[in-house]
């Protein structure tokens, strides 16, 4: 079985995307068929270049005669065509990610010398603003559309920028997060459907309470429960759009008190109510929101 939402392909007339830069495609998939597999010398497009993000589960891409696994967080660039394989590896279950795929001279002038002197694996946090842009993208793409090919340009040299600056400056600028508040979230992404407090997570640091909340607002930039809130809001928008549970079942299943407090929170955080979110189309039909 194949799960795939929010892809969008593009092709508009002119060469203005050739010369600068052009969107081919863009989306968000889960992928759980084993049969699941790209290889790029046998693909029919040419002169593109392909960013993957992995957000959950496990993924595989052979480059040359090197097979490397990725994960959460994980991502490749590759242009097409060359020697290059991704798929689903057999141990995994599934797989979930965002991609874009871009073409044009600045693209390929640039990605040419970002793989030359990086190569072609990387690692983004959730927050680094080449993921954020993806996700913004699909928003406003899934809401209001591309219809021309100036405004899908815009939205590929936006991401070029996003990605060359995080690559060049930001990522060498940025330290890691302390040992302690990777504990601290690594903890919450695995047991956000719980009725987790504060002390919870503080207990899994072995710091106090006001160095824990200190620390995580200035690492993270924002308070722990609010993070905590924000990976529940994710799940619960999952559900939302792929199952037929209540909206006071979605709210025990995602961690939440009761479905009264989950509405609220939700309706802080996407601005509509979680019932009025799944019935109507019309508000922002994604299935995954990054939340700023």
């Amino acid at each position: 079985m194949t799960s795939s939402t929010n892809s969008f392909g593009f092709k508009f007339k002119g060469d203005l995307q050739m010369r600068i830069a052009g969107l081919h495609s863009i989306g968000k998939e889960t992928r759980t068929c084993p049969s699941y597999q790209w290889n790029g010398l046998e693909r029919s497009e040419e002169g593109r270049w392909v960013f993957q993000y992995t957000l959950h589960g496990q993924g595989a891409i052979r480059i040359g005669e090197q097979t490397y696994d990725l994960s959460k967080g994980h991502a490749f660039l590759v242009q097409i065509p060359s020697d290059h394989c991704y798929y689903l590896p057999d141990q995994s279950s599934s797989w979930e990610f965002i991609f874009i795929t871009l073409f044009g001279n600045e693209v390929t002038r640039f990605f040419e010398q970002i793989t030359t002197k990086h190569g072609h694996l990387f690692t983004f946090p959730l927050h680094a603003k080449p993921i954020k842009r993806i996700f913004h993208l699909l928003e406003e793409i899934a809401t209001s559309g591309i219809e021309q090919a100036y405004k899908a340009s815009q939205y590929a040299y936006s991401f070029l920028m996003d990605y060359l600056q995080y690559v060049e400056y930001e990522e060498q600028s940025q330290s890691p997060f302390p040992l302690t508040i990777y504990k601290a979230i690594s903890f919450m992404q695995s047991k956000f459907a719980e009725n987790l407090v504060l002390d919870d997570i503080v207990a899994v640091t072995g710091l106090s309470k006001y160095h824990f909340t200190r620390l995580f607002h200035h690492t993270v930039k924002e308070t722990p429960m609010k993070y905590l809130a924000k990976l529940r809001i994710h799940q619960s928008i999952f559900l939302l759009k792929n199952s037929d549970l209540t909206i006071a079942e979605i709210a025990t299943a995602v961690g939440f008190r009761s479905g009264n407090y989950f509405s609220k929170v939700f309706k802080n955080m996407i601005n509509v109510p979680p019932s009025e979110y799944r019935k109507n189309q019309s508000y922002m039909p994604v299935d995954h929101f990054f939340i700023d």
